[in-house]
């Protein structure tokens, strides 16, 4: 008889290679009942002889329960999204863009690898000498979570790589995603045990993921398909196309969808797209579009990057789908900034995959517009991750029941007056900080994942805190005790004491994070970055005017006029006082000293025609990296217009303005000259 090593070892094998047949060659091997009798096999065998246990086994798929928060991880080569197309004339332009980018006679007609595109959460596998080490969502593209835990339950992800021939480090990207069929089991589950059911199954997937104990998550059936790479050992020879990596991929034990294929030309790229319209409500899987990208590897690192996407890859987005439904009322929602929405509140219908029982209806203006009533039949579309949105009313099913509806005197929240800002559709709550709908948002905000972070203050909480009469403003949570914590409904010394020092650890925080928190209007992530980076400090943000928040990029006429009004407030001055008061503190920001000298630093620039040496894209990184703002229309505030070739009437209206005109090779000499100065 063999050793029990070798029997175990044998078993493993036989089970990876089952596990293969099914998930990745979509081939079953053997019976369900024959799969779980190898399985109990090894298990007892390992069970009796813990020593011959090694990670990769199948047995070996749940872990421990995590003992914290998710653990951020920092992407080494960056998980972004891509551009998106909604018709076929912009795919074929998408086409034409690539064409004349390339210039090679061969490329006269493109290959592209096409595949749908899951709806799903994206993540990010790491493989080290062949064995699953590491699994991150994709975050913001920069930074993910640590989910391994759970993407090791996942029966569709290999824990160790088939083949001899992988690299020794192989990042794999992917979307983790749940069927039809596999929602449907869960959700009869949810309602049995008398748990809110999923409203779709990209919610349900995200939601079995970003479980704390991976048993949760070993329960619910997730599935796998990749669809690129991340990071590769610098020794591994890459193939020329993208379709034969995918190959590899698949070889090597991972999932790829079987609907992807390589078209040709802009009449493959459409083709396609139809093929799989015509297919989508067949399939055991949400699916929001197709992703093309160019096949020849070598072309793609030629197209290379813009700020934000692949030029070599787009998504084309199915269209929005609409259904009719009934409106049972509108409720007035209070936001965060004191803003009152109208929420149609529908008999509940499924729009693309999603149950939605909630439509916007925007502002009472577009009521009116469109004359919606309640008690009407309505048209509901939802586009992709879109809220869904009330279209119209069906007039053909309007009954005599139905009844106009008024925007309400006084905020439903707190009893205030709600007034009409002056050439503006959106009704606001007066109560401001007394509001509790307000106050509880923005705290809630303040200490969000995204903004200070705080582990542990959720909204019942926060709710309770208020409530207490502990908590009206921000910095009242950093005067917080163990003792008035700990009386609080399902708390205790030792949660009370958790919290206080999740508080105090939010303390060390960056400018960026603590703009974010504040909850100005309109100013959300990118827009805290780009100030912070601008102003370099806090006290330069809070003493600037609309002329110089203008300058910033990313941030116009009403955001600049949001931070300033935000600012100008007593009562916001004596928060962030308080807050600073506790100690919050950042590290301070450098201002690159480029910027400083340029002569492009605080000036509004405007760039026309076509330029030779470089895109208008390129143009624009350089200029704003140089502390200018780069705008897309002349007016008397414009300080430069660089004009490229085949200049219209920017170039004309600059000159009857008397603004500084820069050819492309004067421009393209200041930037030498700062380089080298």
């Amino acid at each position: 008889m063999l050793p029990i090593s070798e029997q175990a070892a044998q078993l493993r094998q036989q089970l990876d290679a089952h596990n293969y047949a099914y998930y990745v060659l979509d081939a079953p091997s053997i019976s369900d009942a024959q799969y779980d009798a190898l399985y109990r096999q090894l298990l007892e065998l390992e069970q009796c002889h813990p020593e011959i246990v090694s990670p990769d086994s199948p047995t070996q798929r749940v872990g421990g329960k995590v003992k914290a928060g998710f653990q951020e991880v920092v992407h080494k080569v960056s998980m972004l999204s891509l551009d998106n197309a909604f018709s076929d004339e912009e795919l074929v332009e998408f086409d034409r863009r690539i064409q004349s980018r390339i210039g090679d006679p061969q490329a006269l007609t493109l290959a592209y690898a096409a595949e749908p595109k899951m709806d799903g959460l994206a993540v990010n596998l790491r493989y080290e000498q062949g064995l699953l080490v590491q699994a991150a969502t994709r975050g913001d593209g920069e930074v993910g979570e640590d989910v391994t835990h759970n993407v090791r339950t996942i029966r569709s992800i290999p824990l160790k790589l088939r083949g001899l021939n992988w690299p020794a480090v192989l990042e794999v990207r992917g979307e983790v995603f749940m069927s039809k069929a596999a929602l449907g089991k869960i959700n009869q589950s949810q309602l049995e045990s008398s748990d809110k059911p999923f409203a779709n199954p990209r919610n349900a997937a995200a939601g079995s993921l970003r479980q704390l104990d991976p048993g949760i998550t070993a329960k619910r059936p997730l599935s796998f398909f990749c669809y690129g790479w991340g990071e590769l050992s610098s020794e591994f020879k890459i193939p020329t196309h993208y379709s034969e990596m995918l190959a590899n991929l698949k070889d090597w034990g991972l999932p790829t969808n079987s609907l992807s294929k390589v078209v040709i030309g802009q009449a493959g790229l459409v083709d396609y797209y139809q093929y799989l319209v015509g297919l989508r409500d067949q399939l055991d899987y949400e699916i929001d579009g197709i992703v093309y990208k160019l096949d020849r590897l070598d072309w793609q690192a030629q197209l290379g990057f813009t700020s934000k996407f692949p030029r070599w890859a787009i998504a084309r987005k199915f269209p929005a789908q609409e259904v009719w439904t009934q409106l049972l009322a509108i409720d007035i929602q209070v936001g965060r900034t004191g803003a009152l929405t109208p929420v149609a509140r529908l008999t509940p219908v499924w729009v693309g995959g999603v149950m939605v029982s909630n439509a916007t209806l925007h502002n009472l203006d577009e009521i009116q517009r469109k004359d919606v009533r309640i008690g009407d039949t309505v048209i509901v579309r939802r586009a992709g991750d879109v809220i869904p949105e009330v279209l119209g009313p069906v007039l053909s099913q309007r009954t005599d029941d139905t009844s106009v509806f008024m925007m309400p005197e006084h905020c439903p929240e707190c009893g205030s007056d709600v007034v009409r800002e002056a050439d503006k559709a959106v009704y606001f709550c007066t109560g401001g900080l007394y509001c509790p709908a307000q106050r509880k948002r923005a705290l809630a905000h303040f200490v969000s994942r995204k903004a200070m972070d705080i582990q542990g203050l959720g909204e019942k909480l926060i709710n309770q805190l208020v409530e207490a009469g502990l908590v009206e403003h921000p910095d009242d949570f950093y005067r917080l005790d163990i003792e008035s914590v700990a009386k609080l409904e399902r708390m205790a010394t030792q949660s009370a004491k958790n919290l206080i020092d999740a508080i105090e650890a939010s303390k060390a925080t960056s400018l960026p994070r603590f703009i974010y928190s504040l909850g100005i209007p309109e100013v959300g992530e990118v827009t805290a970055k780009q100030l912070a980076k601008y102003f370099t400090s806090l006290e330069a943000i809070q003493q600037a005017n609309v002329d110089q928040l203008v300058l910033v990029p990313d941030v116009g006429e009403i955001v600049a006029q949001h931070i300033s009004q935000f600012f100008a407030q007593a009562h916001n001055q004596e928060v962030i006082d308080g807050l600073l008061a506790a100690g919050l503190h950042w590290p301070a920001i450098e201002r690159p000293s480029d910027t400083l000298d340029s002569i492009f630093s605080g000036k509004t620039c405007v760039l026309t025609g076509s330029l030779q040496q470089m895109t208008r894209e390129q143009a624009k990184v350089e200029l704003e990296g140089l502390g200018a703002k780069v705008s897309g229309s002349i007016s008397a505030k414009t300080d430069y217009l660089i004009a490229g070739e085949k200049a219209g009437s920017k170039l004309n209206k600059a000159q009857d303005l008397g603004i500084t005109i820069l050819t492309e090779a004067e421009f393209i000499e200041l930037l030498g000259e700062h380089a080298h100065g």
